[in-house]
């Protein structure tokens, strides 16, 4: 994917929609579009399919040469159309990106990176993302510090790493703040990376709110505190994930307090699965 960038604020995936249609109304396909990119990444599928319906107005102002037109639609070609529209993708991508658009910049990096539509190119895509992410394209910073984690980059460097993951993150790119972490705790920097796992974890990452409960349950950068650790555990089924619930049942067992537990599931918004819990640790403690 292109990974074009989710905007922040809270906006439902209906409120995107509403704002795409009132924008398609007055003509303003690009933000029509863009506002419609975001209602899909909400997980709205209704607002994928205005998106798609979008393409040709959009791709008339791409073919009269508005640059960021072409960025859009090279973008939504890649994301949300078959393979066969790759031709198209390369020649609106490269358009732009030759009159330096930095989304159009990513998405010719990310054909590049992974060899769709163009034989795969790893100095090609460096040299895209670190345009792109120069000129403060947030997804671009993030797909460079990948290449510095795998070690395609031309010259590993993990300070610089870093530095783009912060980037990342500043733009919106709740992904980097848990890859951060990651990089932080490879390095025992723990405390540095829990409050990127927190960060991560509190917009909703479902990893981060795992790794945030194991760091309070292990005092990993922190004194262990199990209210904490039970609440990131809980937090997790919000995701549809289950992983922590059996650590959850594990720390319960141990001598947590039903004060304890109900904190912890107040904190998590689960005050039912609390009281599992509590009648869980009554029933190891009788």
């Amino acid at each position: 994917m292109s990974d074009a960038p989710v905007p922040s604020g809270g906006d439902s995936a209906a409120e995107f929609i509403e704002r795409g249609q009132q924008a398609a109304a007055k003509g303003d396909w690009k933000a029509a579009v863009a506002a419609w990119i975001a209602g899909s990444n909400a997980g709205s599928l209704d607002s994928a399919n205005l998106v798609v319906t979008a393409v040709p107005p959009l791709k008339a102002q791409a073919d009269e040469g508005d640059v960021e037109a072409q960025a859009l639609v090279a973008g939504v070609l890649l994301d949300f159309f078959t393979d066969a529209a790759h031709p198209m993708v390369l020649s609106y991508a490269t358009a732009a990106a030759r009159a330096g658009h930095p989304a159009a910049q990513r998405t010719l990096g990310v054909m590049y990176r992974t060899g769709r539509g163009v034989e795969a190119d790893a100095f090609q895509a460096e040299a895209l993302f670190t345009a792109a992410a120069e000129a403060g394209d947030a997804y671009a910073a993030f797909n460079l510090a990948g290449m510095h984690i795998t070690g395609d980059a031309r010259v590993r460097d993990h300070d610089r790493c870093l530095r783009l993951l912060r980037q990342a993150v500043s733009g919106g790119v709740i992904e980097a703040a848990a890859v951060l972490g990651d990089r932080l705790s490879a390095i025992d920097e723990d405390a540095e990376a829990l409050s990127w796992y927190l960060y991560a974890a509190q917009r909703g990452h479902a990893g981060s709110m795992f790794g945030a409960g194991c760091r309070y349950r292990d005092g990993l950068g922190t004194a262990p505190d199990p209210v904490q650790a039970v609440r990131w555990f809980l937090a997790v089924l919000d995701k549809g994930n289950g992983d922590g619930i059996h650590e959850a049942i594990q720390l319960v067992k141990q001598g947590m307090t039903d004060e304890q537990i109900r904190t912890a599931g107040r904190l998590a918004g689960r005050p039912s699965e609390a009281e599992t819990l509590i009648r869980t640790a009554r029933r190891h403690g009788g």
